[in-house]
């Protein structure tokens, strides 16, 4: 049985118009199927009259993933003031506008490719910073941990839906707070850090959540955004894992039932539960690509 979404503060809306069609074909036997997919359109940034980048999204939040997108690239700092962040379905763009000119230019001629899915364009400086960044000193306790892994399977999803998409989740204590799902994981995390902007969350006593690898990219997009711990379910990169030790982030990967792997703050990890004791992930609440 899937959990209720109601006290998440923004959770997924798997039936919402637009991010999903049905969609004929046959199994392998050769009888017709019908299956929902998701539905991927472009998105274009602009921030104040220049054009940044144009992503493949599943549609929603375009105005956080835009934020979002800006701020872990580091084209939008904590001195811009932002006055304006507008979208237009019919055009597909989302444009931010800021009070003062920006150094996009720079950024913009800085510009790479990366191992992402869907969007794989980031900017060559993003590691700049790190090396004067130190992230809050936060504990994870076991209990939290397998709870919140337990209750985010468990959630109504496009995931669960129609596959071909990953889940990020903003996270304190053993509470889910912000869902977000697309395409690609990076725009996932730009909608989090986007919401958090927007709101002014802050992310000391904050954990990230997300379902693709622990990619160097997505260390570094937790680590700026001053979150200290990144858990998946999915592994991990070596340059991920080095990144992390760099900057003290709490690093678990491979969370299963009632177990993970913790390759980076192991001393921070408060073994407050047996994991014996803890259920293995039943069949039927384990991530899948479609609900049958």
């Amino acid at each position: 049985m899937l959990d209720s979404t109601s006290d998440y503060l923004i959770a997924p809306d798997p039936d919402r118009s637009g991010l999903t069609r049905k969609v004929k074909g046959s199994d392998q036997t050769g009888a017709e199927v019908s299956i929902s997919v998701v539905e991927e359109r472009p998105l274009t940034i602009y921030l104040n009259s220049r054009e940044i980048v144009t992503a493949m999204t599943i549609g929603d939040y375009p105005e956080y993933l835009a934020l979002g997108f800006l701020r872990n690239q580091r084209m939008l700092t904590n001195a811009d003031e932002v006055t304006g962040v507008e979208y237009d379905d019919d055009l597909e763009v989302v444009v931010v506008r800021t009070r003062t000119e920006t150094n996009h230019e720079a950024k913009l001629a800085k510009k790479t490719r990366t191992s992402g899915c869907a969007v794989g364009t980031v900017f060559g400086d993003m590691m700049d910073g790190l090396d004067d960044l130190t992230l809050p000193v936060a504990s994870v306790r076991m209990s939290e941990l397998y709870a919140l892994a337990s209750r985010i399977n468990r959630t109504p999803s496009l995931y669960l839906t129609a596959g071909a998409i990953h889940g990020t989740v903003l996270c304190q204590g053993n509470r889910p707070l912000v869902y977000m799902e697309d395409v690609g994981r990076h725009n996932a995390v730009d909608k989090i850090a986007g919401w958090m902007l927007s709101e002014n969350v802050g992310p000391a006593d904050k954990l990230l959540y997300t379902t693709g690898r622990l990619t160097s990219e997505m260390v570094i997009k937790t680590a700026l955004m001053g979150i200290p711990v990144l858990a998946s379910r999915s592994g991990f990169t070596a340059w991920g894992v080095d990144i992390a030790q760099q900057v003290g982030l709490t690093l678990i990967g491979r969370l299963r039932g009632n177990r993970f792997v913790c390759l980076s703050g192991r001393e921070r990890i408060l073994r407050d539960v047996d994991p014996t004791t803890v259920p293995f992930e039943s069949v039927k609440h384990r991530r899948k690509g479609a609900a049958e």
